[in-house]
């Protein structure tokens, strides 16, 4: 008894002073936490999961302030930011690393995925962290992968239905190669934007239509200056949690694992959230006055062999090892 006396009372002052280390070696910093999506979308809920799971984590002491809605400039902006530490963090769509990792360009490329079980295996797993591997070179640090789902073309003229309805329509892309290449494959006429110049250019048709997820279409209003819908589901899109890498060095080894552990639970939280607001978005966009229409197995099949040569060109010019881990794990989930 006196033996499990001592050693219960050698475990609780053990505990007691890792409690204490771990205090010592969290100090008091506020974080900015950019984005591009307004309050009501999906990556903002998940930016406030974060924010609360990290400050019950750290007794209150690291404090994330959210700065929504283009706040702290668009995406490349934000980036530069972060590179140069005058912002922490930011939860972009992977796309836009595209630029400084080319092989993220793999995580844009059309119809690899056709659900979020494979998409989450694909990021989650020796791809997806391959990739992030190659930013601290970079200047960034990433925390994992959001959900920003599937994305579905929108524009003012026609529904699409097959490939060639895509024909001619000025469609705004994220200034992205893949994303260029794709809808020039499809006879479209892609015009580069930052995102938070797009509700203009569709309202002053100086574009006939964009692509992005569901939730997004409905959270920024495209609905106001687009009447057409189509579930293309082209490409499965996720958002990518960055952290400023000089921050990041800042830090105590115990405060980079609260990061880690907040984003960790954030994410689970943030997936589910917006796959729910997916499901929910269309018949809200159908209320709103918009027309909605799928594309048939035939038709989906019809756009990823017009698409397949765009993938073959980019995928020989990235990194051939990176190229066939991807397309291992493409075979893999596809079982």
């Amino acid at each position: 008894m006196k033996t499990f006396m001592r050693s219960a009372i050698v475990g609780a002052a053990l505990a007691a002073t890792a409690c204490l280390v771990l205090a010592q070696d969290v100090q008091e910093r506020v974080i900015k936490f950019g984005h591009l999506n307004n309050t009501d979308h999906p990556v903002s809920m998940g930016v406030k999961k974060f924010a609360e799971l990290l400050a019950a984590k750290s007794g209150g002491k690291l404090k994330v302030q959210e700065f929504p809605s283009n706040q702290l400039g668009n995406e490349m902006q934000q980036q530069a930011a972060l590179q140069g530490g005058v912002q922490e963090m930011s939860a972009p769509a992977t796309t836009s690393l595209a630029g400084i990792v080319k092989e993220f360009g793999l995580v844009d490329f059309p119809f690899s995925v056709s659900n979020y079980a494979q998409a989450d295996a694909l990021l989650d797993g020796p791809l997806g962290q391959a990739l992030i591997a190659r930013l601290p070179e970079k200047g960034l640090v990433a925390l994992g992968y959001w959900d920003l789902g599937f994305r579905n073309v929108t524009n003012s003229r026609r529904p699409i239905t097959r490939p060639e309805d895509l024909d001619g329509l000025k469609i705004r892309v994220i200034p992205n190669p893949v994303f260029l290449e794709t809808f020039k494959a499809f006879k479209a006429n892609p015009v580069p934007m930052p995102f938070a110049e797009l509700y203009g250019a569709l309202e002053s048709k100086a574009v006939d239509g964009q692509e992005n997820p569901f939730a997004v279409i409905l959270s920024n209003k495209f609905f106001e200056v687009n009447k057409y819908v189509s579930a293309t589901n082209h490409v499965y899109a996720a958002n990518i949690v960055l952290v400023s890498k000089r921050f990041w060095d800042k830090l105590s080894a115990a405060e980079q694992k609260l990061m880690h552990e907040a984003a960790d639970e954030a994410r689970s939280y943030q997936r589910k959230v917006s796959r729910e607001a997916a499901a929910q978005a269309v018949g809200e966009l159908q209320a709103k006055g918009m027309q909605f229409n799928e594309l048939s197995s035939v038709e989906q099949a019809r756009m990823r062999a017009v698409a397949k040569p765009v993938t073959e060109k980019f995928a020989a010019a990235y990194d051939q090892a990176i190229v066939k881990l991807y397309n291992a794990e493409l075979a893999r989930l596809s079982k």
